[in-house]
Parts: C-alpha cells; sequence; structure tokens
C-alpha cells in the first residue's frame, strides 16, 4: 500500500482548517501545513494535527508556497488540498479504497475539483485536476496564480472528487497579482490573458476582461479549452453590458474551437429568450439538454447547463408559445434536480392549473 503526504499552504485559516483536515486526517500518513503569515488561530488548530508547521514568506506567488510545501513530503505520493477543501464521505471511502489499491508505477491521479455547489446538493462547476503525485517524480508549479503543475508519465483518471467549500470570497486579492506582474512588465501567456479575464469579470471590470479574453484567443499558443471558455465568458461579459448582439457574436466564436457545449447552447439559448424568439430559443436550450459532459474533460463543466437551467428555460419558452403540456413536462425535468426551487414550484402550480 502506497503512503502519502498531504501538503498544504494557509493563511488566516482558523474558520476552515479543523473542517478540512479532519475528512482527510486518517487517510494521509503526514501532514505538512506551510504558513503563509497567518495572524489569527491557524498555527493553533494545525499543531492539533501535526507537528510538521512551516513558516514561508508570502512573496505574491501561489505557485512558490505550493512548491515550498512539496520540498517537506517524505511519503510516496503527495495530496494536495486549500483550507475550504473537504473528502465528503463518498469520497474518503473511495480516497482510501485507492490508497490500498494504487499501482506504485502510476505517476498522477487526477480527481474531479466540485468547485461549486447549488443549496440542493448538485455540483455547478466540475473539473480534474492531478491531485496525487509521485514525490519522486519532483513536479512543480507553474505561475504565481491560477497556476498548474506540470505533469508527464502514467496518469490516471479518477472519479474521487474534491469538494471546495468556501466561505467567503477573497475579492480583488488575485487581481492584484496581476497588476503586480502588468506593473513589472511581466510577458503575458495566453494562459495569464485567460485567467486575467476571468479575474476582470469577476470584480465586474467587463471591458477589460474582454480585451483580455481577446488577447488569448488572438494567440496561436494556448491551451483550446481556454480558448472555448475565453469566448463563452466574453460573451457573459457583453450580456452584463447590455450587447447581446457581440454576447451572440462570442458565443458562436466559440465553435471554432469545438462543437458546441451546453455551456454555450444555453446561453444562445437565453440571448434569443431575452428578443422574445422563444422558438429559436427551444432550439438552442433542447440542444444543451442533449449534450453529456465528457467525464474524463479536464476544462471547466458547468452542469447546470446539461441539466435543470435549460429544462427550467423550456418550460418558460413553451409556456410563452402555448404549449402547456410541454412546459409542464420540461419543469418536472428541472423539479428532479431542484424539488424546492420557487420558480420551480410556482411554474408546476400554474401549469397544473392550465392543464385541469
Amino acid at each position: 500500500m502506497i503512503s502519502i503526504s498531504l501538503c498544504m499552504i494557509v493563511k488566516n485559516e482558523e474558520d476552515l482548517l479543523a473542517r478540512c483536515l479532519d475528512t482527510v486526517k486518517d487517510i494521509v500518513d503526514e501532514i505538512n501545513i506551510v504558513d503563509t503569515g497567518s495572524t489569527d488561530r491557524t498555527k493553533e488548530i494545525a499543531i492539533q494535527y501535526t507537528n510538521r508547521i512551516f513558516d514561508f514568506e508570502w512573496i505574491n506567488s501561489f505557485g512558490a508556497a505550493r512548491n515550498e510545501s512539496f520540498k517537506y513530503a517524505t511519503k510516496d505520493y503527495i495530496l494536495y488540498l486549500d483550507a475550504d477543501d473537504v473528502l465528503l464521505e463518498k469520497d474518503r471511502i473511495k480516497l482510501k479504497e485507492l490508497k490500498e489499491t494504487l499501482d506504485p508505477s502510476v505517476d498522477s491521479v487526477s480527481m474531479y475539483y466540485d468547485a461549486g455547489t447549488d443549496e440542493y446538493g448538485n455540483v455547478t462547476l466540475r473539473y480534474r485536476r492531478n491531485r496525487l503525485l509521485k514525490r519522486e517524480k519532483n513536479f512543480t508549479w507553474q505561475g504565481d496564480c491560477h497556476q498548474y503543475i506540470n505533469v508527464s508519465g502514467k496518469i490516471i483518471n479518477s472519479d474521487i472528487a474534491v469538494t471546495h467549500k468556501k466561505l467567503r470570497h477573497a475579492v480583488g486579492r488575485t487581481i492584484s497579482i496581476y497588476a503586480k506582474k502588468i506593473e513589472r512588465g511581466d510577458t503575458f501567456s495566453a494562459r495569464d490573458y485567460f485567467y486575467y479575464g476571468n479575474e476582470l469579470r469577476e470584480n465586474s471590470h467587463y471591458q477589460k476582461a474582454i480585451e483580455s479574453y481577446d488577447n488569448n484567443i488572438s494567440l496561436k499558443e494556448g491551451w483550446i479549452e481556454d480558448k472555448i471558455f475565453a469566448c463563452i465568458f466574453k460573451g457573459d461579459c457583453y450580456r452584463y453590458l447590455g450587447d447581446l448582439k457581440n454576447e451572440l457574436c462570442s458565443l458562436l466564436q466559440s465553435f471554432q474551437f469545438s462543437s458546441p457545449r451546453a455551456e454555450a447552447c444555453s446561453r444562445i439559448g437565453y440571448n434569443f429568450q431575452l428578443q422574445k424568439d422563444y422558438k429559436t430559443a427551444v432550439f438552442w436550450y433542447e440542444f444543451a439538454t442533449q449534450q453529456v459532459p465528457d467525464p474524463d474533460r479536464w476544462s471547466f463543466i458547468y452542469l447546470s447547463c446539461y441539466t435543470w437551467y435549460p429544462h427550467l428555460q423550456l418550460c418558460v419558452c413553451y409556456y410563452n408559445l402555448g404549449d402547456y403540456q410541454k412546459a409542464y413536462e420540461h419543469n418536472n425535468e428541472a423539479e428532479k434536480y431542484r424539488p424546492e426551487d420557487k420558480s420551480v414550484l410556482h411554474n408546476k402550480k400554474l401549469l397544473e392549473g392550465l392543464l385541469k
């Protein structure tokens, strides 16, 4: 059976650290905590789980801090988590089984990162990350923020998920790192432009985000998946700016890099729905419901775009087209995912009255 070193970087995580460690402490063989400057009780909590606590001066680089944490690992494999991550019970069981059965020739195991969950337990955002890494391979993190690991060799995809349970959003923290990169005159990669665009969009700097996404798309280099979502997220920016024409153009632009994704189709449906072109909206929403996300896909998967969301909007569109039976059927599909959703319950009551 393999042994596992847990490696974490933390700063002021007194509200979250114990919750995270309680879900993994009986699975890993070693816990390494690198503190980057906590001023709260983080270290006091950490010492209850491990004496392997190390200080690292924060230098505006998540990659550097994560690489520092990896230096202290002594076991066969490294597992990394953030303080606001947890392993749900079903995933704890799977990780224990993996630990007992993993072929030591494997260099990395990817796991799902369930980065968002709604109030009904539905995963809203999922993607893959290389999560369990063979220590002797000395894999390193790249990038100051939105960093990634250069991994090669024998990689397997598991169905284990790490679940992100954030209590608060650190507004502006990451965007300041990009601002410093700009001040230094650093050259941005295609990846930098994509994630800088995401930070700008999430902080409501929509026009600047559009420019950053366009920079990503225009470069020949870069991951194709980032370019797909650069188009989709650029469309979101145009919608926030009230520019439906350019939103639609941006969404259709994503088809240059991939066959239609439900993330784009659902947005196109909403674009036509806002224009009260319900028949065209129905086409795109139904197309979205026909898509099946690839379980081995590494980029973002917004599962609501494949499930309840297009069904709920199809209910609205068919209602406006006067087809109450189809509206009712699609509302029922949405109800399977969001049984207490006020919109779903309102639609159900209204349509049952119309279908009597």
